[in-house]
């Protein structure tokens, strides 16, 4: 049971929802050229289309947002600190690596990074489980599409060397 107020809920998800949407807004900056960037690499055979990228993240940050807000609305930040923090930093961590493959077209470091980013969401992930199992379930597809998302950043490392350094 939630410790606060409907309306108190209510404008938490849209806090929530907000710095979510606002780290996506960051790595779109980033990714304003990525589509003819991404159909320019030689990718491998089981790379997902360009087209999936856009409403494939826009759901997985709502679900994020979510996911955050559920853990918030149990006692608050005071109680979910921790969690929270953890959550609030695998955000940035979201955002840069779009910096670092897509503008400044690091290969290696992005590579580094989207495993820590991973990294990050499993720590995040077991940190919510203390405080809404819900809000864990709802962090998974994120996790899987980062997971992909480390395949596929080591493939197109790999097979696009010139332009991915």
């Amino acid at each position: 049971m939630s410790a606060f107020t409907p309306r108190t809920q209510a404008l938490g998800l849209a806090g929530w929802l907000l710095l979510t949407f606002t780290a996506a807004g960051i790595g779109a900056v980033a990714s304003a050229s990525a589509a003819t960037f991404y159909a320019g690499l030689q990718r491998p055979d089981w790379a997902p289309p360009g087209w999936l990228f856009a409403p494939m993240w826009t759901t997985l940050y709502l679900l994020m947002g979510i996911a955050a807000w559920r853990v918030w609305r149990v006692n608050g930040w005071a109680a979910a600190r921790g969690a929270l923090t953890l959550f609030v930093a695998q955000l940035a961590a979201n955002a840069v690596w779009t910096w670092l493959y897509f503008v400044w077209r690091l290969g290696a470091v992005s590579l580094a990074e989207v495993v820590l980013l991973w990294l990050m969401i499993a720590a995040t992930m077991l940190a919510f489980r203390r405080h809404d199992r819900l809000a864990v379930w709802l962090l998974l597809p994120y996790l899987a599409w980062v997971g992909l998302a480390c395949a596929l950043t080591y493939a197109t490392w790999q097979l696009n060397p010139s332009q991915l350094v």
